[in-house]
């Protein structure tokens, strides 16, 4: 019997996590030939969700909960998700009901076809305007610095095969990026298209502040291309300004009585200076990482898992 292990990480979904996991439930009652697991990550909510996800564990041996110790992101809830699993397929999906679980056997039966990784696709996202942006922008940022297949779209909901999970949980260091990780792995990837649904309650937990942090972890973790662009404007502004000194000199040997302004030269320093402080700013990032990562930061940490048979206290990873 094919076994499917679903991933949810939560956070602020008190009041719609139960939805979602009778949605799920319900749905897999027509196709009763495979087995299942739903994995709920409390990514240390605000609200009241870890005593929802607890009742939920303790009272369905398919359930199982763990608490992380403070808000690590979601991909890294994802990663603790991914080494508690042990379905034959994994389903990452949302806990706001956005990401219909009903259609989960559209992504499944997709799957059959030989794909190691099925994202949904939107016709119509039902996000506001600043997190669609947000998506254009990822998509942007994973074609051309991670090498994501242009014309494939990327979401929260998707599924793999249990080889590719395995891959993706190589990465032990800190700020995963599960993109990253998932286009190292394979390029046998596909889209299906489902209905996006209107949000239950409240408003996404992603501010801008989040995604931009995102975003520099994706390029940063898995791409050495902006330190490659850096070097390429360096070498762009160094050109521009031999060129820009070469004509200075003609122009005052030709016309000495051109008197030269302290205006460009004060510009040409404002310019080159930011820069140069972009480019500082870009390599301390990667700096930074590397130090992190050498210092074995944590992905997580857990404080407590449960199921229907116990609950404990898990290692930190």
């Amino acid at each position: 019997m094919e076994k499917l292990s679903f991933v949810i990480p939560c956070y602020g979904s008190e009041t719609t996590i139960e939805i979602v996991v009778n949605e799920i439930r319900e749905t897999l009652k027509q196709r009763p030939e495979y087995d299942y697991e739903i994995i709920l990550v409390n990514d240390c909510s605000p609200d009241r969700v870890w005593p929802r996800i607890r009742a939920l564990a303790l009272a369905d041996s398919h359930i199982t909960g763990i608490d992380l110790a403070k808000n690590f992101g979601q991909h890294a809830a994802l990663m603790a998700g991914y080494r508690h699993c042990t379905g034959d397929l994994i389903i990452s999906l949302d806990d706001d009901g956005q990401t219909p679980a009903c259609e989960l056997f559209t992504l499944v039966d997709k799957m059959k076809e030989g794909w190691d990784v099925v994202y949904a696709s939107y016709a119509h996202k039902m996000h506001s305007g600043f997190r669609n942006f947000g998506t254009w922008m990822n998509e942007r940022m994973t074609e051309s610095l991670i090498g994501k297949p242009k014309g494939l779209r990327v979401t929260s909901y998707f599924i793999m095969r249990r080889f590719i999970a395995d891959e993706i949980l190589r990465y032990e260091n800190a700020y995963p990026y599960i993109e990253g990780l998932i286009f190292r792995a394979t390029r046998n990837i596909a889209n299906v298209p489902v209905t996006h649904h209107e949000r239950m309650v409240g408003e996404s937990g992603y501010t801008f502040s989040k995604l931009l942090a995102l975003w520099f972890n994706g390029f940063t973790a898995f791409s050495v291309k902006p330190l490659r662009i850096a070097t390429f404007c360096g070498s762009a502004c160094a050109c521009i300004g031999f060129l820009y000194g070469i004509y200075v000199v003609i122009r005052k040997l030709v016309d000495s009585s051109i008197e030269m302004g302290w205006s460009s030269i004060i510009a040409s320093i404002f310019f080159l200076g930011g820069l140069i402080l972009i480019m500082l700013g870009m390599i301390g990032e990667y700096i930074g990482r590397i130090y992190i990562s050498i210092n074995n930061a944590p992905q997580y940490t857990i404080r407590q898992v449960v199921t229907a048979d116990s609950s404990c206290d898990k290692p930190m990873f």
